[in-house]
């Protein structure tokens, strides 16, 4: 969409801070900004859509070799720094630490010491009644040279870093272009979950992705939704740990 000087007519250049003929600052029109980042929520919703159920078919159908376990990760960091490239400059803004205080620091610290319990019995015993089994993530590591190393890394460290940017970053600041915050938070919370692509994680992610879209909106900053992300996942993956190193029948796994 075109877009013309209200002062002399000329033409514009969709980049362009003042005008070419006259001089004048440009004012950005409103709709324009908005259809902009309509497009690129679709794009980043079918794109994020479409890597989760090529994951999701990958896991289902074969064993995970650590190969395979990277390139599905550098995929999916590539991919949200790609998207992060069109808002880089707002992106940015968000890694400060102005708006953080003691006191969100502590719920920052505390809170996901509660989920990790919260959300580790529950889903146990969801698992035990619905499939008669133990959903433990460390099985998935347990074979590879390092797995430890890689287990943190794969899922504590790499996801509050990549999901808070892909999420609560990029697709939180294009849906505040044209929806009021309250929605953002949901809309953002609720992606998050499905491309989770599990139906018995939305249960717990979407509250989850909720609290952690609230702390981005009204701190203004990634960090605190960061260290939620990680405390919850780190302890969860410890847990695991704990039971793999103590389950009689783990040298099966290795």
């Amino acid at each position: 969409m075109l877009q013309n000087c209200k002062y002399c007519g000329a033409s514009l250049n969709q980049t362009a801070k003042y005008c070419g003929d006259c001089g004048k600052l440009i004012e950005r029109d409103n709709q324009l900004i908005e259809s902009r980042s309509v497009h690129l929520v679709i794009a980043f919703y079918i794109t994020f859509l479409l890597y989760s159920i090529a994951t999701f078919i990958v896991y289902k159908n074969e064993i995970i070799s650590l190969r395979t376990e990277i390139i599905i990760e550098s995929v999916f960091i590539a991919l949200t720094l790609l998207f992060s490239f069109f808002d880089a400059k707002n992106i940015l803004r968000l890694y400060n630490t102005k708006y953080i205080s003691w006191q969100n620091l502590t719920f920052a610290i505390v809170f996901p010491i509660f989920t990790a319990a919260i959300v580790y019995v529950g889903m146990d015993g969801l698992n035990k009644l619905l499939f008669e089994e133990i959903d433990n993530i460390f099985y998935d590591y347990a074979s590879y040279t390092n797995s430890l190393f890689w287990a943190v890394l794969f899922t504590a460290i790499f996801p509050p870093i990549f999901e808070e940017l892909a999420f609560r970053g990029f697709l939180f600041n294009q849906l505040r272009n044209f929806a009021n915050p309250w929605v953002t938070i949901i809309a953002t919370a609720f992606i998050f979950a499905l491309v989770h692509f599990s139906f018995l994680s939305i249960l717990w992610i979407f509250p989850f992705g909720l609290v952690l879209g609230y702390l981005r909106h009204r701190y203004k900053t990634l960090w605190l939704g960061i260290i939620v992300h990680f405390i919850h996942n780190f302890l969860i993956l410890m847990i695991d740990y704990y039971y793999f190193q103590n389950d009689p029948l783990k040298d099966l796994f290795l």
